[in-house]
């Protein structure tokens, strides 16, 4: 029998009746893991609902085994000291390309090359820091010298580069990952990713301390009598999307947003303009899969804050109701990342032993 409007015109519903799904108290006696916690975090709201509801989405990535997993990165993560968390993605397995801020790279090298990054104390005066080569980095400080120590590893690989080889990111990246393979003890993002077959592209690369590198080195090239060393970005472009094109499913792991989230969302457009203006006979090739770690909100107006059904009408994303599955969290990416990545690895059965070795069996597990 119909249920009968009330004096107001509604119709009070039994919510167990039409299935929804309840939320509950974070019960800080039951939890034992990051995992954990994170799957409370889910079941309760706000922030932390999308910390647990990233993380699901994530898993299941990682899960497919048809999935080629992307990860853009911008902001001064390694300066916040997130660079093993990178690490961990990239020697697990999950990630297996990474688009990033030449700066990110630039000072994660100066981790991979037993550097430090060093407090801010409010107290300091910026010009006196200046004075003294402290670049500061919000509330860290990045010594001049170890950016020197950073141009040394460019210059020495430069200075190997063949004179009739075109340069472009990704194959800086792999030898510098390669070079660090070689002379560095501790771990770093480029030496996992030259280990793990990752590409590393940096597509605004000028804007960076290796760019600057770069152009320094050019400099010499010519005081030298030399020809300059050639850089041709779209050999970056190309390689990328000849990538993308081989998969079969893709997913994007963006921290922050700017030129690499943008860069890496492209592919759809590329792909769809590859097809629709008759250079290829391929089928639309779309985000099956999308995880946004961003403090932004879409009223700024910038890309880093726009969101993944905005990015559906452009092409680059498999739409919801066609089984694209996405996760966004409005957070810092110092306090998300950590929590989503350390709930999956637990998942996975993913563990890195004394912050040296690999455990044995650390491949994601595909179900």
């Amino acid at each position: 029998m119909a249920k009968k409007k009330g004096a107001t015109g509604r119709i009070l519903h039994d919510p167990v009746e039409d299935r929804l799904t309840p939320i509950y108290p974070l019960d800080l006696s039951r939890i034992r893991t990051i995992d954990d916690i994170v799957r409370a975090m889910g079941q309760t709201a706000y922030t932390a609902r999308q910390i647990g509801d990233a993380a699901d989405v994530l898993e299941a990535m990682a899960r497919d085994k048809d999935c080629f997993i992307v990860m853009t990165l911008s902001g001064a993560l390694t300066v916040g000291k997130m660079g093993l968390v990178f690490c961990d993605l990239v020697e697990s397995g999950i990630v297996k390309a990474i688009v990033s801020t030449g700066a990110l790279m630039a000072h994660g090298l100066v981790e991979a090359t037993g550097r430090s990054h060093f407090r801010y104390d409010p107290k300091m005066d910026d010009n006196e820091l200046f004075l003294a080569g402290y670049n500061r980095v919000y509330d860290s400080l990045e010594p001049e010298v170890n950016l020197d120590a950073v141009e040394e590893v460019v210059d020495h690989v430069l200075q190997r580069w063949p004179d009739d080889e075109i340069a472009c990111s990704w194959k800086l990246n792999q030898r510098i990952g390669e070079y660090l393979a070689r002379h560095a003890k501790g771990r770093g993002i480029l030496k996992s990713c030259v280990k793990h077959n990752v590409p590393v592209f940096v597509p605004a690369f000028t804007d960076s301390e290796l760019g600057i590198d770069f152009a320094l080195y050019q400099r010499q090239r010519k005081k030298e009598g030399k020809p300059p060393l050639r850089f041709d970005p779209f050999l970056d472009f190309e390689h990328y999307a000849t990538t993308m094109l081989a998969t079969k499913r893709m997913g994007i792991m963006t921290i922050g947003g700017g030129v690499p989230r943008n860069w890496a969302q492209q592919f759809g457009v590329y792909a769809e303009l590859l097809a629709r203006r008759g250079y290829e006979k391929i089928p639309l090739k779309r985000y099956n899969y999308g995880l946004r770690i961003c403090p932004e909100p879409v009223n700024w107006g910038g890309l880093s804050g726009s969101t993944y059904t905005e990015a559906v009408s452009w092409g680059k994303f498999v739409p919801l109701e066609e089984g694209g599955r996405f996760a966004e969290v409005l957070d810092d990416a110092t306090v998300a990342l950590p929590l989503i990545v350390g709930a999956v690895l637990e998942r996975l059965g993913y563990r890195y032993e004394d912050g040296a070795k690999p455990a044995k069996n650390n491949r994601p597990q595909h179900k």
